[in-house]
């Protein structure tokens, strides 16, 4: 299983933690998409940032 993350609300202002989160994951700008197995460590870090990103299963 795939999830398919996309940063949806901006990390300016957010603390240095739940930037370097973003960053952590791959995402580089607003309404960039990464795509990452579904992993314990994953659904840690999207749990950390769920306010700024959008998240959707692929198969």
């Amino acid at each position: 299983m795939k999830l398919s993350i996309t940063q949806v609300r901006s990390a300016i202002g957010r603390s240095q933690k739940q930037q370097g989160t973003v960053r952590a994951l791959g995402i580089r700008r607003l309404h960039h998409t990464v795509v990452h197995n579904d992993t314990p460590q994953i659904r840690g870090m999207i749990a950390k940032v769920v306010h700024l990103v959008s998240v959707s299963e692929e198969a």
